[in-house]
């Protein structure tokens, strides 16, 4: 008569290979792939985004009760 071998697989070697498996699934899938860059224009970049004299800015300080000049 043949004897059968038990495969033994414990709760937690189970629970180890799983989080294991889910671990490397998601590290492959969560690294992008380097992206190309525009170049940009050093003189636009440094250059002043808005106007102190604008209504914009002259209503914000307004509105917000800053001490006017």
């Amino acid at each position: 008569m043949k004897e059968r071998l038990k495969a033994s697989i414990r709760r937690r070697d189970l629970l180890s290979f799983v989080v294991v498996g889910a671990g490397v699934t998601t590290l492959s899938a969560v690294v992008p792939e380097p992206a190309d860059a525009k170049a940009v224009d050093l003189k636009d970049k440094r250059k002043a985004r808005y106007r102190a004299s604008s209504a914009e800015v002259q209503n914000f300080y307004r509105v917000n009760s800053y001490p006017v000049r």
